[in-house]
């Protein structure tokens, strides 16, 4: 990798490349660029052998005041790099001009993603002639005001139709496994997505190890066969108590619009409530309308949009 160290005319900041005696000092401009959203440990941050890996900080008398990030966007995007920036808003253009200098080769545009409320971050990506190409929204639910009760008749209406909730049982028989994979994959098909909010793939042995080691799922089934799912990823967030995280829910096709997914995820809210956990969280594409208006049924109350930009690197500065 290039070194980038020198001084932009308007400013006194010296560009170079990350060193590892800067992850405490990336850590916090990184941790503080998500409002604390996450929390960013300084070994998360390391000097990169990744030849499609650029780190860039802005250091001014001696202290990084800036950095900016580029990286393989993944499997939702595999010709895109990830361009993520933190710190003091007025080196983000000189940051992001040195990485263009320097662009690892095979791909064919950018993406930044930053919540609209971010104001550094979005003001940036508008004036980089980055565009507003995807909208995704997070929700959270203070478990302390959740109550099950709604959620009584709407119960008693499926089960008398034939379907019963109920939590996975990780002993299942392969038999079931498959059946539950078989339905996590339609859901993986059929839910809208952009590239922020597209899943990881896993195949059948990685799904039973990832739900066995830090998941709780929960099912509907009908007639003996799982007809709808919910995972939850448990976990602790931000120091602010005991987290679940909703991830997929799936309905099976034939069987939708009938409240199964409200269901599903009511189950597995009572059931965290129970275990002591304090907060919900989830999120999804805005494309995702369906799922938007059951989390907003079961309470969950929106944030600010995380915005993905887009940018083709043959448009040029």
């Amino acid at each position: 990798m290039h070194d980038h160290s020198k001084t932009p005319a308007n400013t006194s900041a010296a560009l170079r490349s990350f060193q590892n005696a800067d992850a405490s000092a990336v850590a916090r401009l990184v941790t503080d660029s998500v409002r604390g959203h996450w929390v960013y440990p300084p070994e998360r941050f390391r000097e990169s052998t990744d030849p499609h890996r650029r780190r860039l900080v802005a250091e001014v008398n001696g202290e990084v005041v800036a950095t900016a990030h580029l990286s393989p966007f993944g499997h939702a995007a595999p010709d895109a790099l990830r361009l993520d920036l933190a710190g003091d808003g007025t080196l983000f253009t000189p940051l992001f001009l040195a990485l263009l200098a320097d662009l690892p080769a095979g791909f064919t545009r950018l993406l930044g993603i930053t919540r609209e409320d971010f104001a550094g971050q979005m003001a940036f990506f508008h004036a980089a002639g980055f565009r507003n190409a995807w909208q995704s929204w997070g929700a959270h639910l203070d478990l302390s005001t959740f109550d099950f009760g709604r959620f009584r008749a709407l119960e008693e209406k499926l089960f008398l139709a034939g379907y019963e909730a109920q939590p996975w049982d990780v002993n299942a028989p392969e038999a079931e496994w498959n059946a539950l994979y078989q339905l996590h994959q339609q859901g993986e098909r059929d839910a809208p997505r952009n590239p922020t909010t597209t899943p990881d793939h896993f195949e059948l042995p990685d799904f039973q190890r990832m739900i066995r080691r830090e998941e709780s799922v929960f099912i509907v089934r009908y007639r003996g066969e799982p007809v709808a799912l919910t995972r939850l990823t448990l976990g602790d967030r931000q120091g602010n108590g005991r987290e679940v995280e909703s991830e997929l829910t799936v309905t099976h096709p034939a069987h939708r619009g009938r409240g199964l997914a409200t269901l599903v995820k009511a189950h597995a809210l009572a059931w965290a409530q129970n275990s002591s956990y304090t907060h919900a969280g989830t999120g999804g594409t805005v494309l995702n309308l369906p799922m938007l208006r059951v989390n907003t049924h079961l309470g969950y109350v929106t944030e600010q949009m995380w915005v993905t930009w887009e940018r083709r690197l043959m448009d040029r500065p």
